[in-house]
């Protein structure tokens, strides 16, 4: 689900998605999460959601954060850059943390590992925009942060 989501707007059709087809697309993921999958793809996160407490919220903020994709494309400090790691990548270790588990005789309590999935995300993007810089900026989409661009120089 994550990546059919992260390719609406990075695939090789992003040009026609608009906020209208991720407005589609949020109500889909509603409609999965209450059992009425579209397709098999669905079916198989819907299954996973039936057997496991995962929250709808992080999803949603996904799409939030591809809703940011379709309109912005710089940032002006790392606060704001930190906000967009966390709604396409820091929701993704939100989502896991419910079917991976805790192990029962873990000392750590279940908001530390919560956090811990969340930086771990939100890493992975941060490292992920600093490998894909050349190609981003092919694109026109420039991630690192304006102020720090000005302050290098």
């Amino acid at each position: 689900w994550c990546r059919r989501t992260d390719e609406l707007v990075d695939g090789p059709n992003s040009s026609y998605i608009t906020p209208k087809a991720l407005d589609r697309w949020e109500k889909r993921l509603e409609d999965l999460f209450e059992g009425r999958p579209y397709d098999m793809y669905d079916a198989a996160l819907s299954d996973t959601a039936s057997k496991f407490p995962i929250d709808i919220q992080p999803f949603r903020d996904m799409i939030e954060g591809m809703r940011l994709d379709l309109w912005k494309s710089r940032y002006r400090t790392f606060d704001e850059l930190y906000l967009y790691c966390y709604y396409v990548a820091g929701t993704v270790g939100l989502m896991t943390v419910p079917v991976m588990g805790i192990a029962p005789d873990s000392k750590a309590s279940a908001e530390s590992v919560y956090n811990a999935a969340l930086a771990l995300g939100i890493a992975n993007q941060l490292t992920n925009i600093l490998r894909d810089v050349g190609e981003d900026s092919r694109r026109g989409r420039i991630y690192l942060p304006l102020d720090e661009l000005a302050q290098a120089g």
